[in-house]
């Protein structure tokens, strides 16, 4: 289009000149003078030789002695410096590498690891002891640079913490024992709950790897150098220590002890989460929310009873807890990724744990892990019932009203 307006200007400039034939077709005076100049044919980019380098026949021969067997191994630099202890000047070091790479004979030679990819990990909890997520936190002690290990389980639909445990480091034997008392307090079946947790040492071990095995529960990683991939346990974590109560140090085990002892009381009983409506995790993990909610709306029906004019909503509802809890949820835009399925999370189990057997006698193990899964179904130990005032206690087993409680504080 724009080139026939430009044929019709150069035709009708020829009638009424330059001026008004471009302002009356509207074509701007420069392009018409630049469609009468004849195009420039392409430049020349090429480089001239330069007399500096060096003749065909003498690259083939610095090629042979790059090329000979005492060389081939070595860096141009050291070859050159081999050839003038010997009194001989071939080329410049970088005219050599500049041969190498022409051939394709630079490159990176020492073996190189090759990271695999890792999957973004997707989980889904529907109902309480379905997944779980852990972790580690380090604890300031009584002198500078020395720290006691925080080890926390909470249950991603509730936010109750099933299990905690103070102790003088990190290592795989006590993530192991850690883990293994946590589910069979809470009574979980094989083959019902999935964990998460980060790449740590302890949690990519094959202690725990057998374990997991043994108590057929399917692990689940967070991707390598991600930091947002285990936030439920991340945000407990800052919940714990931006507590008013918690002290600039602890100075020794029994201390740091009864204060979480305490601390977990609280989170699990009298802490309105706001992750889970304001509920605490204690009623949401044995089922007390319908209870709670007849009490919270009879409470905001009769405020708005008494004053409907401050409601311009309309008669105030109460929120309820999530019906789903995700760890990274698929996108609607660009992800139609669904709930990890049993199959597919039991098969990545046995072929972690499969990589072990042979060195490790796990095969009876492997048969643990590889029966079907049957979804979120919850363990007998924790089905309900009512839970005592006392939290996440140490080692004491049935609280005073029932309450399965929480793993403490073992050596």
């Amino acid at each position: 289009m724009k080139a026939a307006e430009t044929l019709a200007a150069e035709t009708l400039a020829a009638e009424l000149g330059v001026a008004a034939a471009t302002s009356a077709l509207g074509v701007a005076r420069d392009t018409l003078y630049r469609h009468r100049q004849p195009q420039p044919g392409p430049r020349c980019t090429a480089k001239p030789p330069s007399p500096c380098a060096l003749a065909p026949a003498e690259r083939e021969q610095a090629l042979a002695v790059l090329h000979a067997p005492e060389f081939v191994d070595k860096a141009s630099a050291e070859i050159t410096a081999t050839l003038l202890d010997e009194g001989l000047y071939m080329a410049s070091t970088r005219t050599l590498y500049r041969l190498l790479a022409e051939h394709g004979e630079l490159q990176e030679r020492r073996d190189r690891r090759r990271h695999p990819t890792h999957a973004v990990p997707r989980l889904c909890a529907k109902a309480p002891n379905a997944v779980w997520s852990w972790d580690i936190t380090p604890l300031p002690g009584p002198a500078r640079g020395m720290f006691f290990q925080l080890y926390v389980m909470l249950d991603l639909f509730s936010r109750y913490v099933v299990a905690w445990r103070v102790a003088l480091r990190q290592n795989a034997d006590l993530a192991s024992h850690f883990v293994r008392d946590a589910v069979q307090r809470a009574g979980i079946a094989p083959g019902t709950l999935f964990t998460h947790q980060d790449r740590g040492a302890p949690m990519t071990s094959r202690s725990l790897a057998l374990t997991y095995a043994d108590l057929g529960v399917v692990p689940s990683f967070s991707q390598p150098r991600v930091s947002n991939d285990n936030p439920f346990s991340e945000s407990q974590f800052k919940t714990a220590k931006y507590h008013p109560t918690y002290p600039e140090a602890f100075v020794d085990e029994e201390f740091a002890r009864a204060h979480f002892e305490n601390f977990f009381a609280w989170y699990n009983h009298e802490h309105r989460h706001g992750g889970i409506a304001f509920f605490t995790p204690a009623d949401v993990h044995f089922g007390r929310v319908e209870q709670v909610i007849r009490t919270r709306q009879a409470a905001l029906d009769r405020a708005f009873a008494a004053h409907p004019e401050r409601f311009p909503r309309g008669r105030p509802v109460h929120p309820r807890p999530p019906t789903e809890v995700w760890i990274n949820p698929p996108l609607p835009e660009t992800d139609t990724a669904q709930p990890p399925t049993a199959a597919t999370e039991t098969s990545i189990a046995v072929e972690t744990i499969a990589a072990l057997a042979p060195a490790l006698h796990t095969q009876s193990l492997i048969r643990t892990v590889s029966t079907p899964l049957t979804g979120s179904a919850r363990g007998a130990g924790a089905a309900g019932g009512p839970d005592a005032r006392r939290g996440a206690t140490g080692n004491r087993g049935q609280g005073p009203r029932g309450d399965p409680g929480a793993q403490g504080a073992e050596r």
